[in-house]
């Protein structure tokens, strides 16, 4: 039995973690104009998905969010649709 239930799911586990290293980086571990060419590149692409994409992947992060054990990266997940655009014409 796979470890996710499908690839979107790996990889939306894998790109909040990523994205959540990023974000908590001290300026000694990574550039923070890097961070902010990252950050903002994701946030550009999520906001070039279609309304019923963006949906699927706030859906996702919700069920993310409820199985979510660690109270840092629970916050984390609760914030990512506003932070990264998401929310943004959504119907």
């Amino acid at each position: 039995m796979p470890v996710y239930s499908s690839l979107a799911h790996a990889l939306a586990e894998a790109l909040v973690d990523v994205l959540r290293f990023i974000e908590g980086s001290e300026d000694e571990q990574m550039d923070p104009d890097d961070a902010v060419k990252v950050l903002e590149g994701v946030a550009y692409l999520v906001s070039k998905l279609s309304s019923d994409q963006r949906s699927e992947l706030i859906d996702l992060l919700g069920t993310m969010t409820e199985a979510e054990s660690d109270p840092a990266r629970r916050e984390f997940l609760e914030g990512f649709p506003e932070g990264f655009g998401l929310l943004d014409d959504v119907a």
